[in-house]
């Protein structure tokens, strides 16, 4: 069976899922994957309500304003991705050791997703920096943000791997800190399905499959990953990638299991205090990998 796997953005951050497919761990499991982007306009909750997609890339924080507005059914989260945020910032120049400090009076492009922003500024608040005082800059996605860095905008800029670090690669600039590493341990990335879903062998062959992957990205060497997911990262070179996922495994982002712990998710609340307007229960928005096909 091909299972349709969507992703709300494309990176190595993402790489247990990435793997699942490139590393043959599905194909062990007698199933095969469509991967795609969403796009532009298409939202999550839609497609699994309309049984457009099987698995969706998406974070717990999804379903807040979902459920605020009262929409249903709405996706559950059943697997953790990433227990840190994913982002680095690429300093421009820097001569000097970083402090969060630097940020203030300094223009920064930043990744205005909402999950995205809301983890930068959650982290840099932790880290005593007056938000006030930060020179926000909006180019809009990824590749339009870094078009306007490479064009010259910018004394930082905000970005997933392997972007980062294929910057740095070309020698504009160096990473000076990732913002998972500074900030506390979170539900980021999760994936998501309809409950129906859950209850059928195929996501119990597709967890089986999951599980593997994950725990292989965590403790392989970063070349091995790298050589697995090269198809799916044209025009980075395998050095970059492994260096861009080497990183993650050096801030923990694919540590713990894949069961989306509660107190990450409460975590998760607490980062998003000011932006949701009550804390939403855990079992309204995730289920155990354990009910699957129960």
């Amino acid at each position: 069976m091909a299972l349709r796997i969507l992703v709300s953005r494309h990176s190595v951050f993402y790489s247990p899922l990435i793997s699942t497919i490139a590393g043959g761990f599905l194909e062990r499991q007698g199933l095969s994957a469509e991967y795609g982007i969403l796009q532009t306009g298409q939202r999550s909750a839609d497609l699994i309500r309309e049984g457009a997609a099987d698995i969706i890339q998406s974070a717990v924080s999804s379903n807040w304003k979902l459920l605020e507005s009262g929409e249903c059914p709405l996706p559950v989260h059943f697997a953790q991705i990433n227990e840190r945020d994913g982002f680095f910032l690429v300093a421009r120049r820097s001569e000097s050791a970083f402090t969060w400090n630097d940020l203030e009076g300094a223009a920064l492009i930043a990744d205005h997703g909402w999950q995205p922003l809301t983890m930068l500024r959650f982290a840099a608040r932790t880290n005593g920096v007056d938000w006030s005082r930060v020179r926000l800059v909006n180019r809009g996605a990824p590749e339009a943000m870094q078009r306007a860095y490479r064009g010259g905008e910018g004394d930082y800029i905000h970005l997933q791997a392997p972007a980062a670090h294929q910057l740095e690669a070309d020698q504009l600039g160096r990473i000076v800190v990732s913002v998972g590493a500074s900030m506390p341990r979170v539900a980021f990335s999760s994936l998501c399905a309809s409950r129906e879903f859950l209850r059928t062998e195929t996501c119990r062959s597709f967890l089986t499959a999951y599980r593997q992957s994950r725990e292989w990205v965590r403790s392989a060497s970063p070349e091995d990953v790298a050589r697995a997911e090269t198809d799916f990262f044209p025009g980075v070179a395998p050095a970059i990638l492994a260096t861009a996922i080497r990183a993650y495994q050096k801030v923990g982002n694919w540590e713990g299991g894949i069961e989306i712990p509660r107190d990450l998710y409460e975590q998760a609340l607490t980062v998003f205090e000011g932006e949701i307007q009550r804390r939403h229960p855990y079992d309204q928005v995730c289920a155990a990998p354990s009910v699957a096909a129960a």
